[in-house]
C-alpha cells in the first residue's frame, strides 16, 4: 500500500490534493536542467565552484553555484518561483496563497542582493528561460575579472 494512500490534506493546506501535493514535492530546488547546463559550461572553462552553498556563514540563503576567491554569488531563478516579469502566469488554483508565496520569494530575492552586495560580493542573476551559453560566458567573464591576482 502507498506510503500516501488515505492521507487528506488539513483544511485550508497548499496540498488541495493528494496529487497536487506528490507534484509540488517532485520540484527540485537544486541541479534543476538549467543549472546543470550552466554548471556544466563553467566548468568546460575550467572554472571551480561550490554548488548550493552559502555565500556568507551567517546567511540562511543557499547560491546556486559560489565562487568564494572571487566573491561571485550567482542564481538562476525559475519563472514561475521568482515572478519571471516575461513567463509568470498566475495560478488559477489558490492563486491567494501561490501569489503571496512568489510575491515573499521575490522580497527575499532581493533581500540576499542587498545583504550579498553589502558584504563585498557580486550576486549574478539568471531567468530558467537564458541561454546557458550566454549565462556561463557572464559568469566566466565576471569571475575573471574579479579573481584576486596571484
Amino acid at each position: 500500500m502507498p506510503e500516501n494512500a488515505g492521507w487528506t490534506p488539513p483544511e485550508g493546506s497548499w496540498a488541495s490534493s493528494a496529487a497536487r501535493r506528490r507534484n509540488m514535492q517532485a520540484i527540485r530546488s537544486r541541479d534543476t536542467k538549467p543549472e546543470q547546463a550552466i554548471r556544466r559550461l563553467v566548468h568546460a572553462q575550467g572554472l571551480r565552484y561550490r554548488v548550493a552553498a552559502k555565500p556568507l556563514p551567517d546567511l540562511r540563503r543557499t547560491a546556486d553555484m559560489v565562487f568564494r576567491p572571487a566573491k561571485v554569488a550567482v542564481f538562476i531563478d525559475g519563472c514561475y518561483w521568482h515572478g519571471c516579469p516575461e513567463h509568470y502566469v498566475p495560478p488559477k488554483t489558490n492563486p491567494g496563497y501561490w501569489s503571496k508565496k512568489v510575491e515573499g520569494n521575490v522580497a527575499r530575492d532581493r533581500d540576499t542582493d542587498q545583504r550579498l552586495t553589502a558584504a563585498g560580493w557580486l550576486v549574478l542573476r539568471f531567468w530558467e528561460h537564458a541561454a546557458a551559453e550566454e549565462c556561463a560566458a557572464e559568469i566566466t567573464r565576471t569571475v575573471a575579472r574579479r579573481r584576486p591576482a596571484p
